[in-house]
């Protein structure tokens, strides 16, 4: 009896473990964020390029080495607005919020989304407009503003997978994207890239631990029971 009791024991550290981890790493993995907006936003990207005033979650898609595309989707998460083309910028401090930045805007017109950084990560989105609108934008800005000459407003989602980027400044020429974006410190850019799982995959070995620890005691304790009861009778 005490044996099946050490086999439940064990069987539910082992489910809550293997509920609990996996969401933890999907949240820090797509960077799942509500954020609410008090006004319109212009946004690029597949989809919609303008969000009215309200509350919208900002998603990961996909995490290629050097880009990253974030999808828009409704408060529930059950419709997408917009699918953006980004690429990683550093940031030296990170902060326990999220933070949203603006570029500089014409007056009367709505605020202009430029990057999404989560909380607590060095690492933000740095939002890619079409070459057109980045020029408009830059010379607003006097700023160089990410770019791509393909029009991704109604392309496939994988397009953006393969889309050029550059950097353009308020003349329309092409600069270094060095300009737009900051490139991480050498030490941090040798790390390998696993290296976001250790955490998860160290927590997961702690709970097999524990629950290997609990299943033992249990067993020893119940083998050791029918000696003990044959000494006392005698």
């Amino acid at each position: 009896m005490k044996l099946i009791k050490a086999l439940l024991v064990v069987s539910c550290v082992l489910v809550a473990g293997a509920f609990l981890l996996p969401s933890a790493a999907a949240d820090e993995y797509n960077k799942s964020t509500t954020v609410t907006f008090s006004a319109p936003v212009e946004v690029p990207g597949v989809g919609v390029h303008l969000l009215p005033a309200g509350t919208y979650l900002f998603k990961l898609m996909d995490s290629p080495s050097d880009r990253n595309i974030v999808q828009i989707f409704s408060q529930d998460g059950m419709h997408v607005y917009t699918t953006i083309l980004a690429i990683p910028n550093y940031r030296l401090r990170a902060t326990d919020k999220t933070v949203m930045t603006f570029r500089e805007r014409a007056e009367g017109q709505p605020e202009v989304l430029r990057a999404w950084f989560y909380p607590g990560a060095n690492w933000g989105q740095e939002f890619v407009y079409h070459k057109s609108r980045a020029i408009e934008l830059a010379k607003i800005t006097q700023a160089p503003v990410l770019a791509t000459p393909d029009d991704l407003s109604d392309a496939p989602v994988e397009a953006l997978k393969t889309a050029p980027v550059e950097a353009v400044a308020p003349t329309g020429e092409t600069v270094e994207l060095a300009k737009v974006v900051e490139p991480p410190p050498a030490a941090i850019e040798s790390l390998p890239a696993t290296a976001g799982w250790l955490p998860t995959l160290g927590l997961a070995g702690l709970v097999s631990l524990g629950a290997g620890f609990v299943f033992l005691m249990f067993f020893r304790k119940d083998s050791y029971q029918p000696a003990l009861a044959s000494s006392r009778a005698r």
